[in-house]
């Protein structure tokens, strides 16, 4: 069966006859979980289980960040918000970033034991100091700092076999308002958000980041669309500037600040056509039927990029590295 352009989740912690029948549909390529979709490990594996015998090329996700966007944490390590390896990082960088690689390493390794592919992550925003929603959420305050901690997830997430994607490009730490609850505006010129946000993004693209999600903010200076339905952020600037060739992700299209792009089907007509390779609609499950029936009578043809997404086959993990990971995540939530 064909990978499809939508990405949609579930209600509860099994799957109903209904969401069974919508997983079979070939337009639907990926679903993305949350918490009120895990109970216990054994119940996420039945849950993962039932949903691979009847699509097992689905594309599975979660966000598994660390800190206050942890979805599976009952039986799972907890993990710590990213920007205490940031504090480390201003003592002993090359410390810090090792530690880095073992927390992506160990985020991936206990996701990939359900058959999950990915967590989307991890997070390139620079802390402003401005945004609640991104906050701790980031590894830094410079692009450095971002770039290079950000990097040893990335490489410690692929030593796991799982890809990474960085989130919310070109950078959504500068502004105030939460896109979950409003359409954000960074008032910021171009070359400003080139010389500071965009780095993590380049940098790590160069070092093959695998997927990106934008951000539902309007770069005003630059283009009065939001990013994640911009032809000139993903489209001049990702593609053909950054050389950009892996997947891009539109977040979740029942946002507010994706509301500005009409319906459930007219913001995933915007989406796709501004160059994003799968849609996510989350959340709201008449919102997900509207695109699913509108893309069953308008048929988009997959992109090929969606295959790379998909995660290597689980490795047992050696025991002791795992403990060693464990400890060193403990250590940092104490400084949280």
């Amino acid at each position: 069966m064909t990978t499809g352009v939508l990405m949609l989740d579930l209600e509860g912690l099994a799957l109903t006859p209904e969401e069974a029948a919508i997983l079979q549909s070939p337009e639907v390529g990926g679903l993305i979980l949350f918490s009120r979709n895990y109970d216990t490990p054994e119940q996420l594996q039945s849950l993962m289980q039932s949903i691979r015998q009847i699509r097992p090329d689905l594309l599975v996700a979660v966000d598994q960040e660390g800190g206050r966007v942890q979805r599976f944490r009952n039986g799972f390590t907890r993990l710590p918000p990213m920007s205490v390896l940031g504090k480390r990082w201003l003592d002993n960088p090359h410390r810090a970033i090792a530690q880095a690689h073992e927390i992506g390493w160990l985020l991936a390794t206990e996701l990939r034991q359900y058959d999950i592919d990915i967590s989307f992550a991890p997070v390139l925003d620079l802390d402003w100091g401005n945004s609640s929603v991104i906050g701790d959420r980031a590894f830094g305050q410079t692009p450095e700092a971002v770039t290079e901690l950000a990097g040893g997830v990335m490489a410690g997430m692929h030593e796991a076999g799982m890809a990474a994607t960085g989130k919310h490009f070109p950078g959504h730490g500068w502004v105030q308002a939460d896109s979950h609850l409003e359409l954000p505006v960074d008032e910021r010129s171009f070359d400003e958000i080139e010389q500071q946000d965009l780095r993590p993004f380049d940098a790590l693209i160069r070092r093959g980041l695998d997927g990106l999600m934008p951000a539902h903010v309007v770069y005003r200076q630059a283009c009065s669309a939001p990013a994640g339905f911009s032809t000139f952020w993903l489209q001049q600037i990702l593609r053909q500037r950054l050389h950009f060739d892996g997947v891009i992700f539109s977040d979740d299209l029942s946002m507010e600040g994706a509301s500005m792009a009409g319906s459930y089907a007219d913001r995933c007509d915007r989406a796709l056509a501004a160059g994003c390779d799968m849609v996510l609609v989350c959340n709201h499950p008449e919102g997900a039927k509207e695109v699913l029936k509108h893309l069953q009578h308008h048929p988009v043809d997959a992109s090929h990029r969606l295959a790379r997404m998909r995660a290597r086959p689980a490795r047992v993990p050696d025991e002791e590295r795992l403990q060693q990971s464990r400890t060193l995540a403990a250590e940092l939530i104490k400084e949280a």
